[in-house]
């Protein structure tokens, strides 16, 4: 009888993505439960270089890797780097390894990361190699409308976690490019002033802290781009790179807010505005879901107004002086300037101030939100695609089922900075203005002026713009277009697919991938 040496299944490749982390990973802990896996990270040159892609990203990323390789390694694993073009790095390691089988979340991305993952679909396809996709972010493929969406996304931030895998078994002399440096990867080398510490365990220690502490002001106080800076829970980097889960922030929401109110039932006081705070972090947690569900239904939303109609509203040529004093924050509207500094030091701004500066950007100044919104999701470090585009168009006036909002950025100064410490802060040319002028300088009399260093114009640059014309000649414009029969046409069909829903019914699904309406 011969003897026989049993053959070692071949390894499962984890591919991560935007899903930096190990809790709540299903597509690791099914993994490692099944034998040897592979914990993949490719640095993609098609994705580096885009024009959206900024030093500090990579620097974030970079950091969430660390961690990220810090925890598999504690359970036995490590994690492998390699930088080049998906399909070419898969069939590399398919070479090496042979795997058979690869696990990953399901990712709704830009253009770009859509095309990458169709490639990778048509390489598996053609090695037989077999890709599950798990989602996450309560986003659904296939859905026809929105009709049952919300139950769907509830019923899922409900279902059990993912375990922490317990042990990962890698297979040995893998060989790892490791954590790559943007100026190895050859991106120019820019930094930030300030920026968010990374990775899963600051994402833990983040969302820990908002819930029990710092998140008592939010509903009060996230408005404000002084006081939101603490007050807002500030996971949305994390969530963006998947350092932490929308499931797991969601839980964990549900068991504060289920101790709060069990608390206000025993009659214990000084709750009411934790509950309150906790309810409107509910509702932007929906809400994220919502907006990402619609770029997964329909892509073409990251490129094109959701209602065709206001196709060629704004200028094909915008101008580049206005659009150069916006990005550096040199506008003479002291809060949109304070706004786009501080955002271009931190890679982050409370969403009041969000929808300021883009208003700003599409109505006073009338760029055209394709261009603005590179630039954006070149600065926000929490660069999420289906609320960014989502958002960029209601800002914008093109959607034409949402309210047409133009701030008024003095009114925003008053209401949010009325002392001038944020603006004072981030534009010290304004350091000797007294606070009755704070938001509006070029109004200071010859008095004043006389007591200070400040010129209006010298100092200072004049508003580039005059508010009311700038207004009233934008809503002469999107309103002339909302009341034409295609426009009327269209934003019925935008709601019918896009719109929330209030009732629960059950969704309709088409098979296959998304597609674009366009």
């Amino acid at each position: 009888m011969q003897n026989s040496t049993p053959t070692r299944q071949p390894p499962t490749l984890v591919w991560f993505k935007r899903d930096l982390r190990v809790s709540d990973h299903e597509p690791l802990f099914e993994a490692a439960r099944q034998g040897h896996c592979i914990c993949l990270y490719i640095y993609e040159p098609e994705i580096l270089h885009d024009e959206i892609t900024h030093t500090p990203d990579v620097e974030f990323v970079n950091g969430c890797l660390h961690d990220l390789d810090s925890a598999l390694r504690e359970r036995g694993g490590y994690l492998v780097t390699r930088h080049g073009a998906a399909v070419d790095v898969l069939e590399q390691l398919h070479h090496e390894t042979n795997f058979r089988r690869m696990l990953s979340h399901q990712e709704t991305g830009n253009a770009k990361t859509y095309a990458r993952d169709l490639a990778v679909k048509k390489w598996a396809r053609n090695r037989r190699i077999e890709w599950r996709e798990t989602r996450q972010q309560g986003v659904f493929r296939g859905l026809r409308d929105r009709d049952g969406w919300a139950a769907l996304w509830e019923r899922d931030m409900r279902s059990t976690m993912a375990p922490h895998p317990a042990a990962i078994s890698c297979p040995a002399g893998i060989a790892s490019e490791g954590i790559l440096s943007p100026t190895a990867l050859g991106i120019e080398a820019t930094s930030r002033a300030q920026m968010q510490v990374p990775g899963e365990r600051a994402a833990q220690a983040a969302l820990h802290s908002f819930l029990f502490e710092r998140g008592k002001a939010y509903q009060s106080a996230m408005s404000s781009p002084l006081e939101g800076a603490d007050a807002c829970s500030r996971l949305s980097p994390y969530i963006a790179y998947g350092a932490i889960s929308v499931r797991t922030v969601y839980q964990r929401y549900l068991q504060r807010i289920a101790s709060v109110r069990e608390r206000q039932r025993q009659g214990i006081g000084g709750l009411n505005q934790w509950a309150r705070s906790l309810s409107s972090f509910n509702k932007r947690l929906h809400w994220n879901g919502h907006f990402i569900q619609r770029l997964e239904s329909d892509p073409s939303i990251e490129h094109n107004n959701l209602v065709r109609a206001f196709d060629g509203l704004r200028n094909e040529t915008p101008n580049q002086a206005y659009f150069d004093a916006w990005k550096s924050g040199h506008t003479g509207y002291p809060m949109v300037d304070a706004c786009m500094r501080f955002l271009n030091a931190t890679g982050w701004l409370n969403f009041r101030m969000r929808a300021m500066v883009v208003s700003f950007a599409s109505y006073h100044l009338w760029l055209p939100w394709q261009l603005t919104g590179k630039y954006l999701a070149r600065q926000f470090l929490d660069y999420e695609p289906g609320i960014h585009y989502n958002q960029l168009q209601m800002q914008s006036g093109v959607t034409g089922i949402n309210a047409v909002r133009i701030y008024s950025p003095t009114k925003q100064a008053t209401d949010q900075d009325p002392e001038g410490i944020f603006i004072r802060r981030w534009v010290p040319e304004l350091e000797d203005v007294p606070n009755r002028c704070i938001a509006e300088p070029h109004t200071i009399d010859m008095i004043e002026q006389a007591q200070t260093s400040f010129r209006p114009g010298v100092t200072y640059p004049l508003p580039i713009v005059d508010h009311n014309a700038a207004v009233r000649a934008a809503k002469d414009k999107i309103f002339a277009i909302r009341r034409t029969p295609a426009a009327k046409s269209q934003a019925q069909e935008v709601l019918r697919r896009h719109g929330s829903r209030r009732k629960r019914t059950k969704p309709r699904r088409r098979s296959g991938e998304r597609k674009s309406s366009s």
